[in-house]
């Protein structure tokens, strides 16, 4: 069973360089056919200031965090019991390389289903520009197989 006194607990904080070369990278290897993402005079004459984050790179920047199990580490889940559940990305403007972006996970919310057979933990991470603006907010929820055997 999950605890849900962690409903609301902030597990790490931290910050990213949102490096060319890595986004470059990115791109390339998700398949992106669009120029702007790859070569920087592509992206400056596309209105750009600098190459753009691709769809679903901050994630890669969340997964820096000191500890990226931090909070599978607070709630006590083993990994070998995690599922991957849903994912979702809200912008609310674009990021570019050279940016320090800042993160903030939190648990969201913590609740079960199938009589306890299966916990839910969601996770949303706020993710912010040097001046404290919104860039985007991530959410992700974790499926847990819950053990329900009887000592």
């Amino acid at each position: 069973m999950l605890d849900t006194k962690h409903i609301g607990t902030v597990v790490s904080r931290h910050v990213a360089e949102v490096e060319a070369g890595r986004l470059r990278f990115f791109a390339k290897a998700t398949g992106q056919a669009d120029a702007s993402y790859i070569d920087a005079e592509a992206a400056r004459a596309a209105g750009y200031p600098a190459l753009p984050v691709p769809p679903t790179f901050l994630f890669c920047l969340e997964m820096e965090a000191p500890n990226p199990r931090a909070t599978l580490d607070l709630l006590g889940i083993n990994i070998g019991r995690v599922l991957h559940g849903e994912q979702a990305f809200r912008y609310h403007r674009m990021a570019f390389a050279g940016e320090r972006l800042h993160f903030e996970i939190r648990i969201a919310d913590i609740y079960e289903k199938k009589g306890g057979a299966l916990g839910f933990v969601v996770r949303e991470t706020r993710v912010t520009d040097a001046d404290g603006a919104a860039v985007a907010d991530l959410r992700s929820v974790v499926v847990v197989r819950n053990s329900l055997e009887t000592a």
